[in-house]
Parts: C-alpha cells; structure tokens; sequence
C-alpha cells in the first residue's frame, strides 16, 4: 500500500484518489464533529477520544511501522503544539455555540487561510475559475453561519463569544492543515507521520478531561463516555488521515477546499441527530457550498 500510494504523487491518478480521500475527510470530520457537540460535555469527549486514538495509534507507531527520520522529531512537536491549542479552542467554542453555528465559521475560516499558506509554503496556485469557486463556497459557509446567527434561538447569550471562538479556530484550522501537509511529505512512509502523530496528539487531552470529569458534580458514566470515545478515535483515524494523505497525493490548497464540504454534512447531522432546525434557505446555502466545491475541483 505505501509503495503504491508514493507511486501515484503527483499523477492523474494520484488527484483522483486525493479528491475522493477529501470528499471521505468530509463527511468523517462532520461526524467526529457531532460526537464531541453531541451528548456529553464536549471536553470529556474529546479526551475520551484522543485516549482511545493514543492507546489504538501506539503499537503501530512503536512495533509496525518504520520509525521516524531524526529531523520529524522537531516536526511532531510544532505539530503537538498546534493541535492543542486547536482542540482547547474547539472544545471551547462548543461549549459556547450550537454546532450549526460553531462548525460552519470553522469550517468556513479555514480554507481560504490553508489557500494562502499552500501558495507561500508550497508556492501551490489557483486558476481564476478556482478562486470563483473558493468565493462561492466561502459564501455558503458563511451565509449559513449568519442565517444561523438570526433564526438560531439556542444558546444566543454566548453567542458573540462562540463565534469569536470559532473564528481563531478556524485560523489554527489552516495552519494545522498547512503544517501537518509538510510533516507528511518530509518523511518517506506516510504510515510513520500518522502513526506517530496519533500517539503523541492523544497525550494531553485525557488528563485534562480526567481532572474535569472528577470535579463534576454529575459526572457521566465512564462505560458510554469511553465508547463514544472508541468510536470518535476510529472516526479520526480515518478522516484525518484521509485528509493528510490527500495533501501528499496533491495539491494541499484544493484538498483543504474540497474538505469543508463537510458542512454540508454537519447540517445535516444537526437536523437529523442533533435536532437543530434546518428550513429550505439552509438547504439553498448547503448546495451553494457543494457548488463551490466542484468549481473548485473543475477548474483545476
């Protein structure tokens, strides 16, 4: 698999798999998003998930795949440093918004920054039509915050506050992205940079969640917070790889656009799980953010 996947970089056949690995980080990131808004206090879930990703990334990491080049190690950590402060801004941002507002403004920031960054890191480059696209897909996303903003009654007093939140996420969501793109090209196998990334992301969060789970007056049960967390690990297993993998088959900057298609996704689950209110101008803007997407990928 790894020889395969180094073979097709760069080729026809390498931008096909990237696109339909993009689309899958998609709708995986919408779902891990909905577990950690869903039913327990967003930091307990998101321990709980970094616990069981550490713990399931750590034999792959240690005993199966080959281990890191000398110069990753200063890679991890800028990479460990950035996502902490991105999950303590995300969990934050949840717990100040309804997930129909939150994600939407995250999602939404974060791809025309990755753009940027992938033309000064990776001096990458969009044809007009694919800049239309961005602009077209930004004003869906954004569009569909503001409708959120105005017709969403819950939560409205922190309101202000979650969308503040949401955006400095949104800004550590393109610089993860950027970053995590170059740690992934710097070393030869793939497999290493995940493996590796998984066990040393998931080292922190669990303490914190611990340490907030013993000071709740009505903690919840561990077995079911633990099983969502299983759940959740798998779910980024497989979106944040699929994304990382995408950006080493091609092109970051369109990897990083076609994945916030996951907005689409996220409305969909608050209506359907989560039961957030969706009318038909949220389903106008859902389209409108698709479209986006594909003359994103068209134009290339």
């Amino acid at each position: 698999m790894t020889e395969w996947l180094i073979s097709i970089e760069g080729t026809a056949t390498g931008h096909t798999v990237a696109l339909w690995l993009a689309i899958m980080a998609a709708f995986l990131h919408a779902v891990f998003g909905a577990l950690q808004k869903g039913r327990h206090d967003p930091w307990l879930t998101r321990g709980a998930i970094d616990f069981a990703y550490c713990a399931m990334a750590a034999p792959f990491a240690l005993f199966v795949v080959p281990w890191p080049e000398p110069h990753m190690w200063i890679i991890f950590l800028g990479a460990f440093l950035i996502h902490i402060v991105y999950k303590m801004l995300q969990a934050w941002a949840y717990t100040k918004g309804a997930y129909t507002v939150v994600y939407p403004v995250v999602r939404g920031t974060g791809p025309l920054f990755a753009v940027i960054g992938a033309y000064l890191i990776f001096e990458e480059s969009f044809t007009l039509l694919q800049w239309m696209g961005v602009a077209v897909l930004l004003a869906g996303i954004f569009g569909l915050a503001i409708y959120n903003m105005i017709f969403l009654t819950a939560e409205r007093d922190t309101l202000n506050a979650a969308l503040a939140i949401a955006v400095l996420t949104g800004l550590f969501v393109a610089l993860y992205t950027t970053y995590d793109a170059y740690g992934i090209r710097a070393t030869a196998d793939p497999f290493t940079f995940l493996a590796w990334f998984f066990m040393i992301d998931g080292l922190v969060m669990p303490f914190i969640a611990a340490r907030r789970w013993w000071t709740m007056e009505n903690a919840p049960a561990l077995g079911p917070l633990m099983g969502r967390g299983v759940i959740g690990g798998l779910v980024a297993f497989m979106s944040f790889g699929a994304i990382m993998m995408a950006t080493r088959l091609d092109k970051v900057g369109e990897a990083a656009v076609l994945r916030e298609t996951s907005t689409v996704f996220a409305a969909i689950i608050g209506w359907v799980f989560l039961k957030e209110t969706v009318g038909p101008r949220r389903v106008a803007l859902m389209a409108l953010i698709a479209a986006g997407a594909v003359i994103v990928e068209m134009g290339g």
